[in-house]
Formats: C-alpha cells, sequence, structure tokens
C-alpha cells in the first residue's frame, strides 16, 4: 500500500474512532479527544471541524464540545430503509429465482456505484459468485441503468461524467449512448445488459418504489450468456416487471407497474 494509502485509512480509522468515542462520552472536547486518538491537539481539531462539516458530529458555541450530529440519523435512516426493502423483496426474490431459473438480486445506489444487499438462486453452488455486498459501476450494471433512469436529470449527469470505464469490449461509455439507453429504460420499464459489466454474463433490472414513487432499489435478474439470451430478454424484463409490482406495493406504492 503508497504512503497516501496508508494515510488515508489512517484518517478513516481515526474517524471513526471519534465517532465511537463521543457516543460514548456524550460529549467530548478537542484536549481529551486529542488524549483519547493520541494525536496533537491540532490533528484532533480539524479531524472534529472535518466530522462537524458533515453533519454527523456538532459543536455546542458555548461549550466547545462536540456531540453526535443529526447526518448519523440520515446515514442510519438511509441503512434501515436498504433492510427494510430487502426483508420485504426476499420472499419475492426467491420465487423469482424458481420461476427465471437464474440469479436474483436486489441493488441499491450507494454514492457513484452500486452495491448488493441480498440475492436468490435456485441453483446454489460453492462456484458461484455472491453479489452480496459487491460494487458495481452504475453505467455497466443493469441494476445500475435503472437507477439511473429514473434519478433526478441533474444529478444523473453528474454521475455520467465524459470518461467512463470500460470493463469489457461491450461496456458504453459514451454518456449521450447512454442517455438515449436510459431513455428507452423509462419507457420500457427495464434496463438490460448484454456481457458490458462482464463477458459471459447478460441481465435485466427493474425499479423498486415506495409509497412516495421515489425508486429505492433495483431488482434484477441475471445468468450466463449461454442460457441468457437476447432472444430471452424480453421474457425475464416481464417476470422481473411483474416481481418488482408485487415489492413496490407491500412498500406502499399504488401506481400501475410499467410496460
Amino acid at each position: 500500500m503508497s504512503d497516501n494509502g496508508r494515510e488515508s485509512l489512517q484518517s478513516v480509522r481515526r474517524a471513526l474512532r471519534t465517532l465511537d468515542l463521543i457516543a460514548e462520552a456524550g460529549d467530548m472536547g478537542v484536549t481529551e479527544l486529542s488524549r483519547r486518538l493520541g494525536v496533537h491537539k491540532a490533528t484532533a481539531s480539524r479531524l472534529a471541524a472535518t466530522l462537524a462539516a458533515t453533519g454527523v458530529i456538532e459543536r455546542d458555541a458555548t461549550t466547545e464540545r462536540y456531540s453526535l450530529g443529526y447526518g448519523l440519523i440520515r446515514l442510519a435512516s438511509a441503512a434501515a430503509a436498504g433492510m427494510d426493502v430487502l426483508a420485504t423483496a426476499r420472499p419475492v426474490m426467491e420465487e423469482l429465482a424458481e420461476r427465471s431459473g437464474e440469479t436474483v438480486t436486489l441493488g441499491v445506489r450507494a454514492g457513484d456505484a452500486v452495491v448488493y444487499l441480498g440475492q436468490s438462486s435456485t441453483t446454489p453452488s460453492i462456484m458461484q459468485l455472491s453479489w452480496v455486498g459487491q460494487r458495481t459501476p452504475m453505467h455497466a450494471s443493469a441494476s445500475g441503468k435503472v437507477l439511473l433512469a429514473f434519478m433526478d436529470e441533474s444529478e444523473r449527469r453528474r454521475l455520467l461524467p465524459r470518461s467512463l470505464q470500460k470493463l469489457t469490449p461491450r461496456t458504453k461509455v459514451d454518456a449521450h449512448v447512454i442517455e438515449s439507453e436510459l431513455a428507452e429504460v423509462r419507457r420500457r420499464g427495464y434496463s438490460q445488459i448484454l456481457e458490458e459489466l462482464e463477458e459471459g454474463l447478460n441481465a435485466v433490472a427493474v425499479p423498486i418504489r415506495r409509497a412516495d414513487e421515489t425508486v429505492v432499489g433495483a431488482l434484477s435478474i441475471s445468468g450466463p450468456a449461454f442460457r441468457f439470451r437476447p432472444i430471452d430478454i424480453p421474457r425475464f424484463g416481464r417476470l422481473a416487471l411483474d416481481a418488482a409490482a408485487a415489492v413496490s406495493r407491500r412498500l406502499g406504492y399504488q401506481g400501475h407497474r410499467a410496460r
């Protein structure tokens, strides 16, 4: 690991330790924080100021002591929401895996990528890839394309820079081409990839919505290209749409299933 990498990792560890210390104490001043962290007071002060700028801790103007901030509530709420979606989707995912005979995943946005919270398959194997916990680029994954298609336009443009990573010979990296594809995703209701994320892997994905119509996740069916053929995509798309509609209804969404 490079010196910069080690320094970044040390900073992350200090930040997490700072949150633990403040949570245990209720509130804490910079002097005590520097002593507990084993760093210079100036270092502790910069660290606390950085965390305060993100809202995860707050500084009392009178006592100059730091306590946990409301930003943590937002992060915790987002994590809890993801777990709620997974718990709601799990039985539907298992049924969809049975009906499709392929791997079903639930993905959510994590910054500028997709992270997979759950997976169901009817053919478990020690050789089978587990997607749970993995991150994939939005522009190259079926789940990512669904999340991009239904997010705010300004946010989508921010996530589609001029330079995109080409993972396979079939990965689309032109933002204009991707935008046209995303318009088709919104019209059709599901996304598709043909060996864009990994060679030999095809997939479709559909949005999961909550009561206020916000897209909170993507349900995907994926399989090997020799079995998951382009001719099969419409059928898998319809299966996924029906499954996502069932999950969305359980989350309070009252709208109609997309075409």
